[in-house]
């Protein structure tokens, strides 16, 4: 599933490697590559792909899973769909609660006790998906972990899912779509090695200047 995953990924561009030209991030790291899963859903082939992947995963990891909760927004329409695969029950949590009307948080029927898998599109440091994970906590949910189409494997977000004690499988990994992108032409095979530097501490940018290690 990695392998297919990944050069889905990559055929959409939904991953996209530019070694030589960073992207900045919102937080001023350079980084040779930008990830928009936001594109799966108007690709119909890897749509279906990406669905049947989380509900699979889902399925394998976490069989005892009653509610279905996205992130927002990204999350949302995957949580949809696999929960409308599934049949399961679905809902989703806001970045902050609403200034009108029930003031919710979270989106949907949750009962205390009950047993939630969250459905998010990448980990990279895992704050934006942990902060979830300690609202349904909050709210008496039982979370017993999360389903992610694409996960970084930093470090940093490693050691934070860890310490929070919450599991995650994701569909595929900046490994396996590194190596998939060089074996395809996405980019040099030499550049591998300068993509993994990156991930292994995005905040050291000699990778950059013909840094390749």
């Amino acid at each position: 599933m990695k392998e297919r995953i990944a050069k889905d990924l990559l055929k959409i561009k939904a991953v996209f490697f530019r070694p030589e030209e960073p992207f900045t991030w919102a937080s001023g790291i350079k980084s040779p590559v930008y990830c928009d899963n936001r594109l799966t859903l108007t690709d119909v082939a890897v749509r279906n792909d990406v669905e049947n992947g989380l509900a699979e995963t889902i399925r394998e990891y976490y069989p005892d899973v009653e509610v279905l909760m996205g992130t927002s927004t990204a999350g949302i329409a995957h949580a949809a769909i696999t929960g409308h695969l599934m049949n399961l029950p679905m809902g989703y949590v806001r970045s902050g609660a609403k200034d009108h009307g029930r003031k919710n948080q979270i989106e949907g029927k949750l009962l205390p006790g009950q047993k939630v898998v969250v459905v998010e599109d990448l980990i990279s440091t895992g704050g934006s998906v942990l902060e979830v994970v300690e609202i349904l906590r909050e709210a008496g949910a039982e979370v017993l972990g999360v389903a992610s189409i694409f996960t970084y494997g930093m470090q940093k977000g490693l050691e934070r899912m860890a310490a929070a004690n919450v599991e995650n499988h994701s569909l595929t990994d900046f490994d396996t779509i590194a190596r998939i992108a060089a074996e395809e032409g996405y980019i040099q095979p030499e550049d591998v090695a300068r993509l993994i530097a990156f991930r292994n501490n995005p905040s050291d940018e000699s990778w950059i200047h013909g840094g390749k290690v």
